[in-house]
This record gives C-alpha cells, sequence and structure tokens, in this order.
C-alpha cells in the first residue's frame, strides 16, 4: 500500500469550525490523519492516509455546509 496525501481547498474559515470538521472527519475515516492550513488563500484541507476517500471527505464537508474540491 502506498501513503497518500490529499489536499483540498475549502471555504472555512476559523479555528473553531476546522476543529468541528476534524472530529467529524477523524469519527469517519479513523486511520487518516487530518489537518487544516487556515492561513493559505485556499484554506487547505490535508488528509494522510493508506485510502483514497476524496469522494467521501468532499461530502462530509458539504453536509456540514463547507465548499470542498481537492487540489491535483
Amino acid at each position: 500500500m502506498n501513503f497518500m496525501v490529499e489536499v483540498f481547498k475549502t471555504n472555512v474559515e476559523e479555528p473553531r469550525q476546522a476543529e468541528k470538521l476534524i472530529d467529524i472527519l477523524s469519527r469517519n475515516f479513523p486511520a487518516h490523519r487530518i489537518n487544516f492550513d487556515l492561513d493559505d488563500c485556499d484554506k487547505i484541507l490535508r488528509i494522510e492516509s493508506y485510502n483514497n476517500h476524496a469522494s467521501g471527505i468532499i461530502e462530509t464537508l458539504r453536509e456540514n455546509g463547507f465548499l470542498c474540491e481537492e487540489l491535483e
């Protein structure tokens, strides 16, 4: 298995929002390392794992009212 890093552009603005989303994502994707870089202009969400769950991660953020798109 290959270790992967997936990077997403979001519209998460507040650290409190990021913490809530990390909690939700961690429950849905427990074997993943998850963090936000809110200082970046794209409000980056970074996911480290051995599996690609991009569509589930995007859907989870959308279900919680946030925009999310995978960066190439």
